[in-house]
């Protein structure tokens, strides 16, 4: 088993884990999602010998029947269903330790969770210099958006005449 600094730095990666994308969580409990997350963020998650599925299925086990979260001493028991299964050519107790050490200082990554599309077609599509007609109106020389402005016609209230006799006068075709 682990010393006393590996537990601590395990239950510090439990902690930050659980609390991860959650506002109201106290740091005791890991949710489902969170569980995965920690998998492939620890790289428990190889392709190979474990898998998404496998992670889903060992979260199920060592959960409460009718949970949804486990605690620290499940998340243990479920490190340990996942050892001997990711560090096949171990014994029992040092794929325990190498999964330990996978865990340890652990953090959620956040990088790579949204990425930009950059492609020719969209940044021709997305061109707000290229735009004709109406739209061309609904955006400023930069490229930005003029917001309310840009979509309705809105009557300046400056009591001066001129604005009102402009804004609704054409000139018909003979």
């Amino acid at each position: 088993m682990a010393d006393a600094a590996e537990m601590d730095e395990i239950l510090t990666a439990f902690r930050r884990f659980s609390v991860h994308g959650d506002t109201k969580a106290s740091g005791k409990e890991l949710n489902g999602k969170n569980w995965a997350k920690l998998c492939k963020d620890c790289k428990i998650n190889d392709g190979k010998n474990v898998s998404g599925t496998d992670v889903d299925i060992v979260f199920s086990k060592v959960k409460q029947k009718t949970s949804r979260v486990i605690t620290y001493e499940q998340f243990q028991m479920a490190l340990q269903e996942l050892a001997p299964k990711r560090f096949k050519g171990q014994s029992k107790e040092e794929a325990l330790e190498s999964i330990f050490k996978l865990v340890e200082g652990c953090e959620p990554s956040n990088a790579g969770v949204t990425k930009v599309a950059r492609a020719p077609a969209l940044d021709r599509l997305t061109d707000a210099s290229r735009y004709t007609g109406s739209h061309k109106e609904r955006f400023d020389g930069s490229g930005r958006g003029r917001g309310r402005e840009g979509r309705e016609e809105l009557v300046e209230n400056t009591g001066y005449v001129g604005a009102y006799k402009n804004a609704g006068t054409y000139t018909q075709k003979k």
